[in-house]
């Protein structure tokens, strides 16, 4: 891609590696409140047949159940929008666009990526005649320069997978102080239901394992973020990846003001025990 006078360019980057509900986002606010570690975002998620984002059967094509996909059917959504690859005439444009709206002004620039799509991504950058002879790790450290991987899990595997149910239902991804952000659970009916919870937690798992694949076989050691270990010490957690990239800290850094709220509440919590007692209670009878 040509380098363009008066823009920015990144000269240092990291891939926020992750799966649904594992934290990912509330990261990307913490490093986004520093003001100097890029303005990660999830870019690109894209399907390449749709190019839409997952939408809620979507999470479910190899688990067949009509149960859910009439459950999911009334609590889907006729997805219009104009997605932002769609709007732009080739991908190497969109990327073009991406690198630079994700750079602060000390070159840095982040961005986030779930296993769910990565494999829709590559195929994405493929599409681009001078990357499309590369190999996955090569290519990503091609498009991004000085490249660093950061690793997002949680390890409460059922919460996450609550979580997840609860978003799909919802189409709800994250709260901030805003009221209307709580509308989609005022208004909607939220159904419990424990083999669509099974299939998101092994999901989540075997998504984490592909992760783990894809760093074994490319020889990354990325920086492991836990999501608890975020949630209890955000500012900290920030400071930590900062360093592990190398980028100077400013004595007077002020975080900015945070936003994201959490999203587990005394459903979540009743949904947690309920999902714990069924499966005492399958465990007992098997």
């Amino acid at each position: 891609m040509p380098i363009e006078e008066g823009k920015v360019h990144p000269t240092r980057s990291y891939l926020i590696c992750a799966t649904p509900r594992s934290g990912s986002t509330l990261l990307c606010e913490a490093l986004t409140n520093t003001g100097v570690a890029g303005n990660p975002k999830e870019c690109f998620e894209s399907l390449k047949v749709s190019g839409l984002p997952r939408r809620p059967g979507e999470y479910f094509t190899s688990f067949e159940s009509p149960e859910i996909a009439e459950l999911l059917g009334g609590h889907s959504r006729l997805d219009t929008r104009q997605t932002a690859t769609q709007s732009i005439s080739n991908y190497a444009d969109y990327l073009a666009q991406v690198l630079q709206e994700g750079t602060t002004p000390n070159g840095v620039f982040g961005a986030k990526l779930m296993w769910g799509y990565f494999d829709d991504f590559i195929s994405n950058l493929w599409d681009i005649p001078s990357y499309r002879e590369m190999s996955p790790p090569h290519l990503l450290s091609t498009i991004f320069p000085n490249l660093h991987y950061i690793w997002v899990t949680r390890s409460d595997k059922v919460r996450q997978a609550i979580s997840l149910w609860k978003a799909i239902q919802t189409w709800t991804w994250r709260e901030d102080e805003s009221p209307t952000n709580h509308l989609n659970h005022q208004k909607r009916h939220l159904h419990f239901h424990l083999a669509a919870i099974d299939h998101l937690v092994q999901q989540i798992v075997e998504h984490e394992r592909a992760w783990q694949r894809y760093f074994d076989q490319s020889a990354i050691q990325p920086y492991r973020v836990i999501y608890e270990d975020l949630a209890a010490n955000y500012e900290t957690v920030a400071l930590h990846i900062l360093q592990y990239l190398d980028i100077p800290i400013p004595d007077n850094l002020i975080f900015a003001q945070r936003r994201m709220k959490r999203q587990a509440d005394r459903l979540s919590e009743q949904w947690v025990d309920h999902y714990h007692r069924l499966k005492l209670q399958q465990e007992s009878a098997g």
